[in-house]
C-alpha cells in the first residue's frame, strides 16, 4: 500500500486568489498529482506519495506559501463570505468588512475561528471553538459563542464586541484557553462564566448583549450550477467523490484572471463557488464545464451531506446511504445528514450517523455498528439532543436513517400546528 501523507493549505475565509491557486497546481502536478481536495474548513488538500512529499514541500517554501504535513496544529478559519451577495442579502457585512477581519487575525490560531452572518445557513456558525456571529440589528458589533476545545459545552458570550477588537480578543481567549488546558480543554465541565471573568475586564469595546442571540433556521440552498444574481452570475461546483481535476481547476484560475475575478471561494460543503462573472463570459464558463464534462445538477438528497475530511469510509458510507436515500425517492430538503467515523471529530449537521467500533484495541476498532444522533431542534448549529436510534448494523442502517429524516419533517409539522393553533 502507498505511503499517502497529506498536506494542508489553508485559505482564509475560503477566499482563495486564483494566481496563487494556480501556482500551487503547477508544483503539485510536478509531483505527478491529478486531483486536490477541499475540506470542510475551507481549506486545500494534497494527497501525495512519500516519494514526491519533498520536492512538493521545497516547491511550497520557495513560493511562500504555508502548509502542514498530516497536521492540524493551526485550523483554518471559516468565514461565510462565500455566501455573501450570493446567499446573503441586505447585510452590513461585506466583502470588506470580512478581509479586515480576516488578515487581521495574527499570528495564524491554534483553535477554530468561525466568521459569520447572522441571516444564512449556507456556512456553519458553531462549528469553531471561537465563533463570531455578525449583530442583525447592530452594525459592526458581534455575538460570541465559545464552544470549548474537545467538547460540545457553547457557552454564549454576555457582551457583544466591536469588530475592531476581534482579532485581538480572539487571540486572547485562545491563549488563556491554551494556558488553562485544565480548565478549559477537553474538560466537561469547563465553565464559560470563568473564561469571561479572565478576558472582560481587557480594554474591549463591547456592551451587554441582552436577549440570546435566536440562530437560523437551518435552509440549505441549492449550491450548484450557474446562477443569475443581481447583474452578474454565480458558478458552484460539486465533486461526488471529492476530487478535483488539477487541469480543471487551472483553467478556472485562468479564466479567473482572463475576466477579471479577483477570487474564487471554497465552502463548507468542500466545494467551489466562483462569483462575479459577467454576463458577456457566461459563453466562457459554460465551454468550460463542457470541455470538463463537469455534472452541475446533483440530487439535493446527495448535496446536503456533511462527511469528515480524509475518510474514505465515511465517504462510502455517505454514497451507500445517498443511493438508498434516491432510490426510495426520499426528501431530505431541510436536513443536514453528517457522517462520524471518528471520536472527536466535528461534523455540521441535523441528524448524525456516528460510526463506532464494538470492538477497540489500542486506537484500531472492529465490527462496527451505527448510532442516528439529532441535534436540538435539528438545527445543526445546535448540540445533539437525543439519540433516535442506536447500535445499528450497517444492513438496516440506510432504512434507519429514512425514519429519522421523517421524524424531521413530523417534527417540523407539529410545530408549525402548534404556531398556528396559538395563532388562532
Amino acid at each position: 500500500m502507498k505511503d499517502i501523507n497529506t498536506i494542508k493549505i489553508n485559505f482564509r475565509g475560503g477566499i482563495i486568489p486564483p494566481a496563487q491557486l494556480y501556482n500551487i497546481l503547477i508544483v503539485a502536478r510536478k509531483a505527478h498529482l491529478l486531483y486536490v481536495r477541499f475540506g470542510l474548513r475551507q481549506q486545500l488538500l494534497l494527497d501525495v506519495e512519500i516519494e514526491e512529499l519533498d520536492g512538493l514541500t521545497a516547491e511550497l517554501d520557495k513560493l511562500e506559501i504555508g502548509y502542514e504535513v498530516n497536521s492540524d496544529a493551526f485550523p483554518n478559519i471559516v468565514s461565510s463570505y462565500p455566501a455573501e451577495e450570493v446567499f446573503i442579502i441586505n447585510s452590513w457585512l461585506n466583502e470588506n468588512a470580512y478581509k479586515e477581519i480576516i488578515e487581521s487575525i495574527n499570528p495564524a490560531p491554534r483553535l477554530k475561528i468561525n466568521i459569520s452572518d447572522t441571516n444564512q445557513s449556507f456556512t456553519p456558525l458553531l462549528t469553531g471553538n471561537i465563533n463570531w456571529v455578525a449583530s442583525p440589528s447592530e452594525p459592526h458589533f458581534w455575538y460570541l459563542f465559545i464552544r470549548f476545545p474537545k467538547t460540545n459545552i457553547v457557552y454564549e458570550w454576555k457582551d457583544v464586541v466591536n469588530t475592531k477588537d476581534l482579532a485581538v480578543m480572539s487571540l486572547l481567549i485562545e491563549e488563556t484557553i491554551l494556558q488553562n488546558t485544565a480548565e478549559f480543554y477537553d474538560n466537561n465541565e469547563a465553565s464559560g462564566d470563568e473564561l469571561y471573568e479572565k478576558i472582560h475586564s481587557n480594554s474591549f469595546n463591547t456592551k451587554p448583549a441582552g436577549e440570546p442571540l435566536a440562530l437560523p433556521r437551518f435552509k440549505l440552498p441549492y449550491y450548484e450550477g450557474l446562477n443569475r444574481y443581481n447583474d452578474k452570475y454565480w458558478l458552484g461546483i460539486y465533486r461526488r467523490d471529492e476530487l478535483f481535476s488539477i487541469k480543471f481547476l487551472k483553467e478556472v484560475c485562468e479564466l479567473c484572471i482572463e475576466t477579471g475575478i479577483p477570487q474564487l471561494c471554497s465552502t463548507p460543503w468542500k466545494t467551489i463557488i466562483i462569483k462575479d462573472i459577467q454576463e458577456k463570459n457566461r459563453k466562457d464558463w459554460n465551454y468550460l464545464l463542457d470541455k470538463f464534462q463537469i455534472n452541475v445538477r446533483h440530487a439535493a438528497n446527495e448535496l446536503n451531506f456533511q462527511v469528515e475530511d480524509n475518510s474514505l469510509e465515511a465517504l462510502k458510507l455517505k454514497q451507500h446511504l445517498v443511493k438508498y436515500l434516491n432510490d426510495d425517492d426520499t426528501r431530505t430538503f431541510g436536513v443536514c445528514i453528517g457522517i462520524k467515523t471518528r471520536r472527536k471529530s466535528e461534523v455540521f449537521c441535523s441528524i448524525l450517523v456516528r460510526r463506532k467500533p464494538i470492538i477497540r484495541i489500542g486506537k484500531w476498532g472492529f465490527l462496527h455498528v451505527y448510532d442516528i444522533l439529532c441535534a436540538k431542534d435539528y438545527n445543526p448549529n445546535e448540540r445533539t439532543d437525543f439519540a433516535y436510534s442506536k447500535d445499528n448494523p450497517k444492513f438496516v442502517l440506510a432504512e434507519q436513517l429514512r425514519r429519522a429524516v421523517l421524524t424531521f419533517y413530523n417534527y417540523t409539522a407539529e410545530k408549525k400546528d402548534a404556531h398556528n393553533d396559538l395563532a388562532d
